[in-house]
């Protein structure tokens, strides 16, 4: 899941020139209203395959998780932080949490087919 904290770069705060050839022009939403539909957008024209949700206006999930600008977590079953990434977008390394994810799921993959050849 993906979660959108808030505009990285607000036509009212910090754009950047390659926001404006991409024509991803946004103010810093000021209402969760205005957020969700910063994030509807993202969705419908990149064609993003993964669910997101929008944090609070509060910040709650940015602040739990120090996330800004970017960030990834993997969470286990349990509720526990299993993989904290580096801030991005300089310590930021998706194939360090991608070869966690692989790792784990063919451990367990392992696992499964283990138990099934033997039942």
């Amino acid at each position: 899941m993906t979660v959108y904290i808030r505009e990285a770069h607000p036509q009212d705060e910090w754009q950047m020139k390659s926001n404006v050839d991409e024509s991803i022009c946004y103010p810093q939403p000021q209402t969760l209203v205005q957020r969700v539909a910063i994030a509807n957008d993202f969705i419908q024209r990149f064609h993003f395959p993964l669910p997101i949700s929008v944090d609070d206006m509060q910040e709650t999930a940015d602040l739990a998780y120090g996330a800004w600008p970017e960030r990834i977590y993997i969470i286990d079953e349990s509720g526990v932080i299993v993989y904290r990434g580096g801030l991005g977008p300089f310590d930021y390394h998706p194939e360090e949490a991608r070869a966690w994810l692989e790792h784990r799921f063919a451990a367990a993959h392992a696992v499964a087919a283990g138990d099934r050849a033997t039942n």
